[in-house]
Formats: structure tokens, sequence, C-alpha cells
């Protein structure tokens, strides 16, 4: 009763808060604790300028740090929201005072083991950028080089546990309150957003993620990313190799370098491109305060706590529904989705390519500069309900990635579409992935894969035939003598063993 009480406070805090920016609707969308809405209108409404999901991103930020946050993931869920909304979370500013300078030293001499000035010359106080988990200082290591120091803010840990437990009562009385919306899973949305966050919060996970990161791009120098140091690298501490560069937001600075801002957007389009596609392995918070250009216009990449991964088969998913969506084949994108399980078989293909008409004839026949496949994606995810289709994270992060990635591009050249400079490399992916090449690749390797086992299933078969003889199964001599390949003369033994042989022989031709 007592935390319920607790609950009941804060939840009244927060409302006021969305009251004076006039974004009390996520509440009333949610149709929970109509009293506290109420008691919050009268006495802190407000009346601000902008569009919803411009106010309710600004009282986020107000909140703190775990708003801010939740603010970020309900970016990846255009069908909770509704797709404007999204997209203006998905541009939330994840930016608060910065705490002293002398806390950070302790942190990370705590986290380290050693005094800073064994870890490193010099520590700047001031930090050069502060967030809602971590602010980052520069530093010069003990060997000299110049580095960038991020470090968790004091006492956050804690106030993530205490925000999460308010988010899951909420959940509760949402799924009491409004049980249409249990299809949803808001328990489980809460479950996750505090996993993710547990995960961003561990500096080391951001680390090996900067790590793999940039062995995925050796060798490509027209995307840099920092390399950790991890001899100074801990749970709240993370240590990267100093980067200089120009933020890709500010358009004059770069004009003013001299440096060609369609050739960056070409390098960033197939940046984007090589890490979803290519890598099924990418950054996905890429908003302009991530993305610097330095002294040689190549794209350098900072903050590694949001990454999204895409397997194979979600990687080949998503290719063959934009070609169909592009080329009109409605047929074939509903066919993938109930292929892919996204949609449940019992309902009806044929409807649901009517729901996808509607969504792709309205881009049929645009200039592909003029295409927002965010938008698509995004317009694809509200129809969820209607098709009983599952959540897949792995694109709602995506979709989120791509409306940063879109509106990247819009201010570096807004007459260009990053996806159509990016085409001939998904072209040339489609045609290597999804073309008959591809699948009598495929089919080589199945063979492979099944030759490989041949071995162990016959070795398998033959103590199975062994047991069997021994007082198992009672089988007739001759079939006993079939399985331990003791009779030679046996008509099918030949075929077998020459059908083997040939398929061994296609493999290697195909190979």
């Amino acid at each position: 009763m007592l935390r319920a009480a607790k609950h009941i406070l804060r939840l009244f805090a927060i409302a006021r808060t969305l009251a004076r920016y006039d974004a009390l609707f996520l509440l009333d969308r949610l149709e929970v604790a109509p009293v506290i809405r109420r008691a919050a209108r009268l006495v802190s409404r407000g009346r601000v300028d902008g569009r919803p999901g411009e106010r309710l991103a600004r009282a986020l930020e107000e909140l703190g740090p775990s708003f801010i946050k939740l603010g970020q993931a309900m970016s990846t869920r255009a069908d909770l929201v509704g797709e404007e909304i999204a997209i203006d979370m998905a541009m939330l500013q994840d930016r608060l005072p910065p705490f002293p300078g002398a806390a950070a030293r302790e942190i990370v001499a705590r986290e380290l083991e050693m005094p800073v000035a064994n870890a490193f010359q010099s520590f700047d106080d001031v930090p050069v950028a502060a967030a809602s988990i971590a602010q980052v200082h520069y530093a010069v290591a003990a060997d000299g080089r110049e580095v960038a120091v991020k470090v968790l803010r004091p006492g956050i840990e804690a106030a993530f546990r205490r925000d999460v437990e308010l988010f899951e009562w909420i959940a509760g009385l949402v799924e009491r309150a409004e049980p249409s919306l249990r299809r949803l899973k808001p328990r489980e949305v809460v479950r996750t957003f505090a996993e993710t966050v547990a995960i961003e919060m561990d500096l080391r996970f951001e680390a090996a993620a900067a790590s793999e990161l940039r062995e995925n791009f050796a060798g490509d120098p027209s995307f840099h990313v920092p390399a950790v140091d991890w001899q100074r690298t801990a749970r709240r501490v993370m240590t990267l190799e100093r980067i200089e560069g120009i933020p890709v937001g500010q358009v004059e600075e770069i004009d003013a370098a001299g440096h060609d801002r369609l050739a960056i957007m070409e390098k960033a389009a197939s940046a984007f491109f090589n890490q979803v596609f290519r890598d099924g392995f990418f950054h996905a918070d890429m908003h302009p305060g991530n993305l610097f250009i330095d002294e040689s216009g190549n794209l350098v990449a900072v903050d590694f706590g949001i990454m999204g991964r895409l397997d194979k088969k979600t990687r080949h998913f998503l290719a063959e529904m934009l070609i169909g969506f592009l080329s009109g084949d409605y047929e074939q994108v509903a066919e993938v989705h109930f292929r892919a399980g996204y949609v449940p078989p019992h309902k009806s293909s044929e409807t649901f390519k009517q729901a996808l008409r509607s969504i792709g004839e309205p881009i049929l026949g645009k200039p592909l500069n003029e295409i927002s496949f965010a938008r698509l994606l995004a317009q694809l995810f509200q129809i969820t309900e209607t098709f009983e289709m599952e959540t897949q994270p792995q694109l709602l992060l995506l979709q989120k990635t791509m409306v940063q990635a879109e509106g990247m591009g819009r201010m570096l050249t807004p007459e260009v579409n990053m996806w159509e400079l990016a085409r001939p490399l998904i072209e040339d992916w489609i045609r290597e992935n999804l073309g008959p090449e591809a699948r009598m690749r495929e089919a080589a390797t199945d063979l492979r894969e099944t030759l490989e086992r041949l071995p162990a299933f016959l070795r398998d078969a033959e103590k199975a035939a062994g047991m069997l003889a021994d007082g198992g199964l009672k089988l007739h001599p001759d079939t006993v003598a079939a399985l331990r390949g003791e009779n030679a003369r046996n008509p099918l033994a030949a075929p077998l063993w020459v059908a083997v042989a040939l398929l061994a022989v296609i493999l290697l031709v195909a190979l």
C-alpha cells in the first residue's frame, strides 16, 4: 500500500510536468489514472507551441534521464504512439547539465583501481559533453595518447531502478484499465526497456560494440570508429581514442572547411548500407551529435550505447519487402511476411495484400529521392493490430535509425535522398544474396553440410543396427546386414553411393 501511494504521488508529479507542456495526451491515450490527469490539468494547464511530439519531447527532457531514454524507446514504437510522435521522439536530444569533475575523477579512480594521475598524464575536469547516462572528458593517457573518457553519472543506476519500478506499476495499470492493449504487452515492453538500459549502463558492453563496429570497417577510411583503450575501461568508465571533427549537423562549418556535402552523403549512405545489409550490426543512435566529419571529409562515429542487429533471415526479408513495395508486387510483400512468420497463417492473405497496397500505392511512381523508407516501415507497423503481427524489435530499432539517417540527409543534401545514393549497393547486394547464383550457393552449402553429416549418420545407423541385432527390436537378418553394410549385393547400395558421389561432384562444380 505504501509503495502504491509513493507511485501515485510520483505519477501526479509527472502528470503536472506533462500538463505544463500540454503533453498529457500520452496518459490520455493509455486511459490510466483519470483522477490524477484531471487534477494535473487543473493545477498545471499549459499552452505550448509545437507539434504534440515536440511538446512531449521537451517534457521528457525536463523529467530527466529515465524519461529521455523512455522517449528514445518510444521512437521505435510508431504502432503505439503514432508515426508523427515517433519521428519527434527520434530527434529527442539527450543532453543534461554536467556533474562535477571531482566526482568524475573519483569514479575513474575507483573503477580503474588506481589514482587518476597513474592512468592519465592529464584529465580535464570540464566535460565536453553531458548526456542522461554519462558525460565525456578529454584526457591524455599515461603513454601520451589523446583520449576521450566516458564516465557514468553518479547514482544513475539507482535512479533508473526507481523509475523502472514506476514504469512497471503503470504498465500493470494499463493492462487492467485497457484490456485491448494487452496485445502490446506493456509489461514486457517495460522489461525489455529495463534490460536495454541496464546494458547501456555497463560501459564495457559499449566498448565491445565500438570494437566490433571498428573491426567491421577495418580498411575503409570513409567511416572511422575510435579505438578502445581496454586498459582504461571498466563498468563505469570507458576510454576511447580522441577524435576531432565537425558535427554533421553544422552545415555552415562543413562548407567553410571546404568539404563536399554530396561526397559526405555518399559515404554516409554506403556506411549505413554496409552496417545494415552487409554486417547486420548497426549504430542505432545516428543523430547529428554522434557523427562527425574529419579533416579529410570522412565520417567518424561516436556513442555506441545503442546498437542494432539483423540476422541474415531478417535482412533477406527486408530486402524482398523493399523490392516488392518499389515494384508494386504486393503479393511478394505479403508472401514474405507470412513466410517469415510475422503475420499469423490464419489471417487473410488477400486482405493483407489490400492493406499493403494502401501503403505502397502512394509511393509508386515517385522519384526515389522523394521516398522515405522510414515512413514506409512506420506505416507498415501501424497495421499490426488488424493482422496480429508480432512486434519485431530489430525492425523497430532500424526504423528509428532510418528516421535519424534521413533527417541527417535532409540537412546535408536536401535535394538528394541517401537511398538513391545507396541504390547501386542495394541492387548488388540483392543480386548477390537473393538472385539465382545466391540460391545455387545456398543449395550447395546445404548439400555440403548434408554430406559433412553423412559419415556421422552412417556411424549412428551402424550402431543402431548393432543394438537392434543384439536384442532390441527384432529385424530380419537381411535387414540388419543391409544396415551394417554387410550385404554388398543389396541392389540399393550401389545406387545410393553413386548418388552420393554425384552430389559431391555437383557440389565441387557449384563451388
